[in-house]
């Protein structure tokens, strides 16, 4: 695979790239440049706050309906 760095010092991350990491528009990427000169790319994980609502469920659950599940 290959792309070009513009002017700008950006380039665009390949389809099959996007795709390994699960990569959607606003997703941070973490460059280590190793020693050989190769360089490893991955997507930056997220921290549980920034995945708060994710889920949506129109249901409710009270404390009293999860208590069987505890055990």
């Amino acid at each position: 695979m290959e792309s070009t760095i513009n002017s700008r010092g950006q380039t665009t991350v390949p389809v099959a790239v996007r795709k390994a990491l699960r990569a959607k528009p606003g997703t941070r990427l973490n460059w280590v440049l190793l020693p050989d000169g190769c360089i490893l790319v991955r997507a930056k994980s997220r921290s549980v706050l920034e995945l708060a609502g994710m889920l949506e469920s129109s249901e409710t659950v009270n404390i009293e309906e999860m208590n069987p599940w505890r055990d």
